[in-house]
């Protein structure tokens, strides 16, 4: 959990976007030693763009409900398995409000629960992936979703 680890709670971390156009990221992770891979897999791919930090659910939904995080050309990376308010909570009460139900959200997370994944889709997420064992497949996978994201035009 971030709330627990020492230099990680509730941090933001901002890498600056190469311009005013590009996209953001809300990571929404309470693992301590996923949010340092994400953010070594994203400087090894050279990926820039804003990363802002919520350790669960109810932290990235207060975050968002605040405008402290931007809606605006956000991209969500959400775990699933995360105390308090878990991913599949997170959607369901973003996919209720009216502010925030079109947001794009990929779940990266370790959950091969085949509900997980069934209900995730169903509250159209864009993309699922669990977490690559090896760091080196998990670079491979952040670079593989940055081509994806730089291509999607968002509103």
């Amino acid at each position: 959990m971030l709330d627990n680890h020492a230099g990680l709670d509730r941090m933001d971390v901002h890498m600056p976007s190469p311009s005013s156009d590009a996209y953001h990221i809300l990571l929404v992770e309470d693992d301590s030693v996923d949010v340092k891979t994400v953010q070594r897999a994203f400087r090894e791919n050279n990926i820039t763009n804003t990363l802002t930090l919520a350790g669960n659910g109810e932290e990235a939904l207060a975050k968002l409900r605040s405008g402290e995080v931007s809606t605006q050309r956000l991209l969500v990376l959400l775990d699933i398995n995360m105390p308090r308010m878990n991913g599949i909570e997170f959607l369901k009460e973003l996919r209720a409000d009216p502010k925030l139900q079109s947001l794009s959200v990929v779940v990266l997370t370790t959950s091969n629960d085949d509900r997980d994944r069934i209900e995730a889709y169903r509250m159209n997420v864009a993309g699922y992936i669990l977490k690559p064992v090896t760091f080196a497949r998990f670079v491979k996978a952040m670079a593989d979703l940055n081509k994806y994201w730089t291509l999607v035009e968002f509103p």
